[in-house]
């Protein structure tokens, strides 16, 4: 019985040591955005030369993208309509299994595919829920992921499938009107010229999955990025300078709240959170405070919560502005709170200090009872609940596992 209690405890305690192999420190690969947050793998794959190398030197691989490059122009050919033509853009069951299968079999601990999951996979965490498989495995999970939200990009913003949440993240064309059905051909047109002669088998999938983002506007994961040198830039820098000590949290959160109206850059909502967020801020219990918010409400909104927010901070509650960060990518407040643990981590700020989540007393008591909700939408909670500290103040302690990709979320994965 002893002897079977070590073992467990030491099965245990590898999945807690691999679960803390995602590095504050590492620093992404490449400069699309929506492609880094999406399908990190395939940009590792794209942009890691030694790894592009392997991959498409390999026949099998190299058939594999002949053949769907094939696929896409016999599609284009028959003239069936342009479901036919996305359809022939996705990966098949068949074409993922034969693509993780050969990732196996060209994998090797010392050798590219390996550096690649050691050095980038899991030191970045965007696939950390895959952390306690084997390096290999981790590979192929990542792949599969990959090429599944690749399939899921198409079908929402080429097929005009409804999203989860079609009120704000639908499709922005008629998709029975011939402007629609050209924008179809015309993608896919582009990528046989583009990539008619690729070797890299992914290539034309994930470049009209991005196609597919475009058309409709709907870059929404790379607003503002690189943040650390363009929004965030003033409180970023400053983030070097703070004695954390000092200090009972990192920062204050403020989720965002979406006007109703279109043409309204800044609702009601969103400014009582602000002037509630302020005060506490001025007691000077962390050094930055957070705003939090995409461009959300109304549909195709121009405005971003979290940049409307910072500007009301700054302008008319006086808070400077290398004191203000923004996260302006959260579409729901699971994801104010996931992407607010995200940025803790990237900044390098502490992540076992806690933060507090600063809004209306309604939002506040909801946070303390979303768990179910985070784990339908994400698939985890990404935070733990600590001590309520009044009717507008939640304390928060950030979950690791809020570093994995959402593949179902393009907007915001």
């Amino acid at each position: 019985m002893k002897r079977v209690l070590v073992i467990l405890f030491l099965s245990f305690a590898t999945l807690y040591l691999r679960a803390q192999t995602a590095n504050q420190r590492y620093q992404q690969l490449g400069n699309n955005y929506v492609l880094i947050k999406n399908y990190y793998l395939l940009n590792l794959l794209q942009n890691y030369p030694a790894a592009s190398k392997l991959v498409s030197g390999d026949p099998i691989l190299t058939k594999l993208a002949q053949a769907k490059m094939k696929t896409v122009q016999d599609s284009l050919k028959a003239n069936k309509g342009f479901m036919s033509i996305t359809r022939s853009l996705k990966f098949s069951a068949a074409e993922i299994k034969t693509a993780g299968a050969r990732l196996v079999s060209l994998y090797k601990p010392n050798n590219v595919l390996g550096v690649l999951v050691t050095k980038h996979l899991i030191p970045s965490g965007f696939y950390i829920q895959y952390d306690n498989l084997s390096n290999v495995k981790l590979l192929v999970k990542a792949w599969e992921q990959d090429a599944h939200a690749i399939n899921h990009t198409i079908e929402i913003y080429a097929d005009g499938k409804k999203p989860g949440f079609p009120d704000i993240d639908s499709i922005n064309f008629n998709i029975y009107s011939k402007t629609y059905s050209k924008a179809i051909t015309d993608g896919a047109n582009d990528i046989v010229k583009r990539y008619g002669a690729t070797r890299l088998f992914f290539l034309p999938s994930v470049s009209y999955a991005l196609h597919s983002l475009d058309i409709n506007g709907r870059n929404d994961a790379g607003n503002d990025e690189p943040m650390q040198l363009n929004a965030n830039k003033a409180a970023y820098n400053r983030i070097k300078t703070i004695d954390w000590k000092k200090y009972m949290y990192t920062l204050i959160l403020i989720p965002g709240e979406g006007p109703d109206r279109p043409g309204v850059s800044i609702s009601p909502g969103s400014i009582a959170r602000c002037k509630i967020a302020a005060i506490k801020f001025k007691e000077g219990v962390a050094p930055f405070v957070m705003a939090s918010g995409g461009k959300v409400h109304p549909f195709k909104t121009n405005f971003s919560e979290a940049e409307q927010m910072k500007k009301y901070l700054m302008n008319q509650l006086g808070i400077p502005e290398n004191a203000i960060l923004i996260e302006p990518q959260a579409r729901h407040t699971t994801t104010n709170l996931r992407n607010c643990a995200r940025l803790i981590f990237r900044y390098g700020m502490p992540f076992n200090k806690p933060f507090i989540v600063s809004t209306n007393k309604i939002q506040s008591y909801y946070i303390s009872y979303m768990q179910k909700r985070c784990e339908a939408d994400l698939g985890y909670v990404p935070y733990t609940l600590g001590r309520r500290l009044s009717n507008t103040e939640q304390e928060i302690m950030p979950n690791i596992a809020s570093l994995q990709i959402n593949p179902l979320e393009p907007l915001d994965p």
